[in-house]
């Protein structure tokens, strides 16, 4: 089979995907202990969609992830984006500490060619009033807690200008109510933008929270198993009981897959 990584080249139309996954395996280590992270996986991801994945550790998440936005190869298999920008924001926020979170949010203005300075210091803080970090810009991320730093990471991934955003855990260190906030925060800066998310959670209920559709995956080698469209109304709370009922259904699916892969 030919091997495809990321591609970028295919014209975007209103009627194409903005991620289209086709029969994509990722195979790690030697030919005598190969270890297949994901096999045979496809999907497909609607412009402006909330996607969410989830599945049990080791499913092959992460490693879809890294493929699409082009920092692992695909075994065989393709992915294509239609010429989107894309980035990825993960769990922890990879900040550069030296810089201040402006400095931070600046140099990925700077990174996508944003040339003037003047016109990079105005980008960095609008972006930063937006995530509601606007008193703490001169702060350098050890001077600012979980719940700010990631903050900083959402507008620096807002700052690529990037048409596809893919989130890997982004909120799984931090406690409950912060992570409710930036539910929130998230949520609003999707509807503002229009931006295609696919979102990696180990947390059912966050998922329910947030997506418009939540993709089940198998246990190792990962690939869909299952997909349940959120028809629950926006906005939403993570205590609904219509949220709660969803994430019940979801996860007693997730069990059967987990006892499944254990015997």
């Amino acid at each position: 089979m030919t091997i495809t990584d990321v591609r970028d080249d295919v014209d975007v139309t209103s009627n194409s995907p903005a991620i289209h996954i086709a029969g994509l395996s990722r195979v790690f280590g030697s030919r005598a202990k190969p270890v297949r992270a994901l096999e045979g996986f496809s999907l497909d991801v609607a412009p402006g969609e909330f996607t969410c994945l989830v599945g049990a550790s080791g499913c092959g998440k992460t490693t879809l992830l890294n493929i699409v936005a082009g920092l692992d190869h695909a075994t065989s298999g393709s992915v294509e984006v239609g010429g989107r920008k894309v980035a990825l924001m993960f769990q922890e926020g990879a900040l550069f500490p030296w810089l201040t979170a402006r400095g931070n949010v600046e140099l990925a203005l700077k990174l996508r060619g944003m040339k003037d300075r003047r016109a990079r210091r105005a980008r960095s803080d609008e972006l930063l009033e937006l995530v509601q970090l606007s008193d703490a810009a001169e702060r350098r991320p050890h001077e600012l807690s979980g719940g700010m730093r990631q903050r900083v990471s959402l507008a620096r991934a807002f700052a690529q200008d990037a048409e596809i955003l893919l989130m890997d855990e982004p909120f799984g260190a931090l406690d409950a109510m912060t992570r409710d906030v930036l539910h929130d925060e998230l949520e609003r800066l999707w509807k503002a933008t229009g931006v295609t998310i696919l979102f990696v959670t180990h947390n059912v209920r966050e998922a329910a929270r947030l997506a418009d559709r939540i993709v089940l995956l198998a246990s190792r080698p990962g690939r869909v198993i299952a997909e349940f469209p959120v028809d629950v109304a926006r906005p939403r709370r993570i205590e609904s009981p219509e949220v709660g009922s969803l994430a019940g259904k979801i996860t007693e699916r997730l069990r059967e897959e987990v006892r499944r892969h254990a015997r």
